[in-house]
């Protein structure tokens, strides 16, 4: 399924597909993308953060302080490392002296291990959302969560080099310039002490590809964008897919 371009409608028709392709990959996730013991929630809050797919693993069973199974469960879980058009590593920049770290947890106990991101127009529209959104994904990778940031809209005055080269930067003190022709931007994140990122730029007209979402340090699922694309896409308005598929 290709990318669309976004540009050619308002913040509000995307938001309605935002929300749907959302759905659609927390649906596949719990379906049996994710092994046994961890669950995706949609549009949950952690304390001030609002990620858009939030990936929780499950409490002990018993109580008494073990954790639960964790194993597959028969569900394919990856430990190789993840294939990506552009791989970087980097130690984190410390944190500024004083600053107050923030921890993340989910209001029912669950612990938080990973986070998609759809970035939506309003991310990118003001200054205030842009920085909203990065001190929130660096946030998320400071406190040793996972992210997967899928990124349909070319780079602003805000991140002149896309979305995830003002992560970088921001996270790591370390440039870095996307291939040309590929402005759109899919990047998966390893948190840790040294952050990895898989970052694959693309253009519109290109398949959207999967892209991994670690669960830990060396376990990650694959997350099926294109599937999940296409589902979002079926029950997309005829009048907005004609828009955006112009004869």
């Amino acid at each position: 399924m290709p990318m669309h371009d976004w540009t050619r409608v308002d913040g509000n028709i995307h938001h309605h597909f935002h929300g749907r392709w959302l759905f659609a990959m927390s649906d596949a996730l719990n379906q049996g993308a994710l092994p046994k013991g961890f669950y995706a929630l949609a549009d949950q809050v952690i304390r001030t953060i609002g990620p858009d797919v939030v990936t929780l693993h499950a409490p002990p069973a018993n109580g008494n302080g073990h954790p639960r199974e964790t194993g597959s469960g028969g569900v394919a879980v990856a430990l190789a490392p993840p294939k990506a058009r552009v791989e970087a590593r980097a130690a984190k920049r410390p944190l500024e002296r004083g600053q107050r770290r923030l921890t993340i947890r989910h209001s029912s106990g669950h612990r938080v291990v990973a986070v998609i991101e759809l970035v939506s127009p309003a991310n990118k529209g003001s200054t205030a959302g842009f920085n909203s959104f990065l001190g929130k994904a660096c946030a998320l990778l400071n406190e040793g969560v996972h992210l997967l940031v899928i990124d349909p809209f070319p780079p602003t005055a805000r991140d002149p080099h896309g979305i995830h080269a003002a992560i970088w930067e921001e996270l790591t003190g370390e440039p870095f310039e996307p291939p040309a022709g590929q402005p759109l931007t899919l990047a998966s994140y390893r948190a840790g002490d040294e952050v990895c990122a898989y970052v694959d730029p693309i253009a519109v007209g290109e398949t959207v590809p999967d892209k991994p979402l670690f669960l830990d340090a060396g376990v990650f699922v694959n997350v099926p964008l294109e599937a999940t694309y296409a589902t979002a896409w079926q029950s997309f308005p005829a009048e907005w897919r004609a828009v955006l598929e112009p004869a």
